[in-house]
């Protein structure tokens, strides 16, 4: 969205102050979760046809070894021409106040754009979010969808270093940092969900899916695990295969020496539970179709 003469944009000039060297420790690494990744490229996907970028904040925590977990993110109004560069700080600010409201232990980490060109624009911007982020450094995340200039799709982190002998906020060197994509055992569904969806012939589900469709469909995963599993162990007692040391104790942490405790019945219970919902959602909507005939013979 163009920026206007009355918004409340702060404009970023070459004749700004000194660049901000933030004193607090260098990020050694970042990891992005699946939710600010969608929202980078939900934003990317609603762009105007005039913007050939698009930048936002990035919301997370920071460990005390200097890694920096980006946990959502959301957009911010800017415009870019060829003399200047204007960010909408008080759409900024606001935005992070409500984000702050819903989750007060993510602070601002950072700031990203989509594409691989870092500029003079892309300092003066790292500069504005590192006093921000002061007294830590900010996390600059670029991401590249792969749809322009025939690019590979994938994400960088950066980080923003002053140079010469004078700092300012147009001579900033990004240096890069490890990144990597991680999500959690609860977000799994969701992308295991998405993934199905991206190869249906029409990449669309028309209703939803079932709890039991669900259920089938994560008993088949790890049947198929258990299969990989048994025949890696396999091929390792028959000597085709030198054996891990570390991959049989994570396989000796997860399984156990004993399966007893998976034989106590919480995997059935669990099971029992949700056919016992499945159950009574059959139910109530048998209930329903007799109840709206009843209606209509006695209507008639």
């Amino acid at each position: 969205m163009p920026l206007d003469t009355a918004s409340s944009a702060v404009y970023i000039q070459n004749t700004g102050p000194g660049f901000n060297s933030a004193p607090g420790r260098t990020p050694t690494s970042v990891t992005v979760h699946p939710v600010a990744l969608f929202s980078i490229l939900d934003h990317y996907l609603r762009r105007t046809d005039a913007q050939d970028r698009v930048i936002g904040t990035l919301l997370g925590s920071r460990s005390d070894n200097g890694e920096v977990e980006v946990r959502s993110a959301f957009a911010v109004l800017h415009s870019e021409t060829e003399e200047q560069v204007a960010v909408d700080m008080e759409y900024h600010r606001t935005m992070y106040e409500l984000h702050h409201k819903v989750n007060p232990k993510e602070v601002i980490v950072g700031w990203y754009s989509t594409g691989s060109n870092l500029n003079t624009y892309s300092a003066l911007i790292q500069n504005f979010y590192s006093q921000e982020t002061a007294p830590h450094q900010a996390v600059h995340l670029a991401v590249n969808t792969g749809v322009e200039g025939g690019g590979q799709a994938g994400v960088k982190a950066f980080v923003g270093s002053a140079v010469g002998v004078v700092p300012k906020p147009e001579n900033c060197v990004f240096v890069p940092i490890p990144c990597e994509l991680r999500f959690n055992e609860s977000e799994r569904s969701g992308l295991d969900l998405l993934a199905t969806t991206a190869s249906a012939p029409n990449s669309s589900i028309p209703h939803p899916i079932a709890d039991l469709e669900v259920l089938e469909r994560s008993l088949k995963s790890v049947s198929e695990m258990l299969d990989r599993v048994l025949s890696y162990v396999q091929s390792v007692l028959a000597g085709e295969v030198k054996g891990d040391a570390a991959v049989g104790r994570y396989l000796m942490d997860t399984l156990g020496s004993t399966t007893e405790d998976l034989e106590k019945g919480g995997f059935n219970s669990a099971l029992q539970d949700t056919l016992m919902v499945s159950y009574l959602a059959s139910l109530v909507r048998s209930q329903a179709e007799v109840s709206a005939r009843l209606a209509l013979v006695t209507a008639s």
